[in-house]
């Protein structure tokens, strides 16, 4: 099945799914990236332009499928022209409701074999393939941020997913060039389940007063190699994400452990998102650099 793959759909032009678009054109696959706002598609054409860019200039793709890539990528505000894709894959925003709705609208337009993914870091995805009538053909897909760059594909079976769509779905992250894990379908899947609580941890670290925050990020990068410190990561993640999946597990999951942090509450609450606010834990406004008067000779 995946030997036939030729065209990939993807659905939302932010961040994660202009990657996913990026890594299909360069890998050879025509490309229907879909965004009901033509300014999203305007940034992500940009964006996906200066991204094959930089990989050409690094000399990690050549000039040729550089070109061949954007070539390959067309752009559409209107979901019809998914029709020909062999797999669509949803990368909008995480809302259960909203997913479901485009599911619903994604299985009355896709073709009867194709593949319907999602790039949830968290929904559960046997809840979303319930809004279909091919519950056997949806899988969860998540990749991380940035999809070009970032090695890990997390493929999430549903409660009905079928080995079938598993082996087309792994094969295709496969030639995208990443390395796989496969997920049963629980709350947070492997890594958020893993990372969220620990970052959740380092909130109540700082909370409670054991250490500073520099002391925290520092301790868990020279202490266990990690490329950055927890309350880094969150800023880099979003606040709001952080909160937003800890509460998906919490829920998910029902047990008081994934509580979340009331620091991380009360920081999301501020409008402390991390870095796309310029505050979080951290702040990354641009300090005024403070002039001292010269003294006179």
């Amino acid at each position: 099945m995946a030997a036939e793959m030729k065209c990939v759909g993807v659905v939302g032009g932010g961040q994660m799914g202009s990657g996913i678009a990026q890594l299909a054109a360069m890998n050879g696959l025509d490309v229907w990236l879909m965004d009901a706002d033509q300014d999203a598609l305007s940034r992500a054409t940009a964006a996906i332009s200066s991204s094959v860019n930089r990989f050409v200039s690094k000399g990690l793709l050549s000039k040729e499928v550089g070109e061949d890539a954007m070539r390959r990528l067309r752009l559409t505000s209107n979901l019809e022209d998914l029709r020909s894709a062999d797999i669509i894959v949803e990368a909008i925003v995480e809302s259960e409701d909203v997913k479901k709705k485009l599911f619903k609208d994604l299985d009355a337009i896709a073709k009867s074999s194709a593949i319907l993914a999602s790039n949830t870091s968290s929904i559960s995805i046997t809840r979303l393939a319930s809004a279909t009538q091919r519950p056997t053909q949806v899988i969860g897909m998540h990749f991380m941020n940035p999809p070009p760059v970032m090695k890990l594909v997390e493929i999430i079976r549903g409660a009905d997913t079928s080995e079938e769509t598993f082996l087309a779905t792994k094969s295709l992250a496969e030639r995208f060039g990443k390395t796989t894990v496969c997920s049963q379908d629980y709350a947070g899947f492997i890594v958020n389940r893993i990372l969220m609580p620990m970052i959740n941890e380092a909130f109540h670290t700082l909370y409670t007063g054991v250490a500073t925050k520099e002391d925290i990020d520092s301790g868990m990068r020279h202490g266990t190699n990690h490329p950055m410190g927890p309350l880094e990561l969150a800023d880099l993640i979003g606040l709001d994400v952080c909160l937003s999946i800890m509460r998906v597990l919490q829920e998910g999951l029902g047990d008081s452990k994934y509580a979340p942090c009331p620091l991380l509450v009360q920081y999301v609450d501020a409008g402390r998102l991390g870095r796309k606010r310029g505050l979080g834990v951290y702040d990354y406004r641009k300090k005024q650099p403070v002039t001292t008067p010269s003294p006179r000779l």
